[in-house]
């Protein structure tokens, strides 16, 4: 069976765990360490559970302990060759990735690792480079899909075949336009490489779900441009003028942006 859980999901860290009976992953780890053993043993679980890191992006909300991680637990790490590079150039991660654990991915090329099946893909952002991942295991087909300026094609067809998606929600537009950022920082937040509005959101997982759907969870919420039921509402408010209804077609959650998320059974 494969699980799930949310150890943060925002601008503050970002952390996934996805894990079987014998084998586990984390999916970015933007999350202090110390944080993340506390998290583990609240959950009864163990970070020895985990047997690798597949990385998005470059940037310090995913990637800030991942050399620290990396280091103790003598876990490999995964991403693009690009995003290596810029994991190399980032100042916000003290301890760097040491060259016998990076192991590099290409998009849409699948790689078996353990009980996985990880297939990247390239999602656009204005990092060094980014992908999602679309992870097969225990017969469950999970996506994960964050900070992601608009949906192309590609990811159209992932989420298509997914069962259980994670996917971004990050700004209500109106409270981006009216709220403080500074005029450049909207631009950028909803440009190509910026990141999904929660209608965005709505729209791709209506024009693109599959019927195997089953659970749909919204990721990366702006602590000042969103709120989660407003999220939530708006997403919903989308799929329902497609048809589609959620809590009847598949569960909707909304993943808290420095808090655990619960476990979710993948079945």
């Amino acid at each position: 069976m494969l699980r799930f859980i949310s150890f943060g999901s925002g601008s503050s860290g970002n952390c996934y765990f996805l894990y079987t009976d014998t084998d586990g992953m984390l999916i970015d780890v933007g999350v202090g360490i110390r944080t993340l053993k506390k998290h583990f043993k609240d959950y009864g679980l163990s970070l020895q559970q985990v047997r690798r890191v597949l990385i998005t992006h470059d940037h310090a909300d995913h990637i800030k302990s991942v050399g620290s991680i990396s280091h103790e637990y003598g876990l490999p790490v995964y991403a693009t060759a690009e995003v290596h590079k810029g994991i190399d150039r980032n100042y916000c991660v003290q301890r760097k990735v040491v060259a016998e654990r990076r192991h590099r991915v290409e998009p849409g090329q699948a790689v078996r690792l353990g009980d996985f099946v990880v297939t990247p893909f390239a999602v656009p952002h204005d990092s060094s480079d980014n992908v999602g991942y679309f992870i097969e295991a225990g017969g469950a087909a999970f996506c994960i899909i964050t900070d992601a300026g608009c949906v192309t094609d590609e990811m159209a067809r992932y989420i298509g075949r997914a069962q259980y998606l994670v996917i971004e929600a990050n700004h209500d537009r109106e409270m981006l336009q009216q709220g403080p950022y500074p005029q450049h920082l909207k631009v950028r937040i909803q440009s190509r490489t910026g990141h999904l509005s929660n209608a965005d959101c709505g729209e791709a997982v209506a024009r693109n779900m599959g019927e195997q759907l089953r659970h749909v969870w919204l990721c990366h919420l702006s602590e000042e441009n969103n709120h989660p039921e407003l999220a939530r509402k708006t997403v919903e408010a989308v799929l329902r003028s497609y048809g589609v209804v959620a809590g009847k077609d598949f569960a909707l959650d909304v993943l808290k942006r420095t808090m655990p998320s619960g476990v979710y059974e993948c079945v």
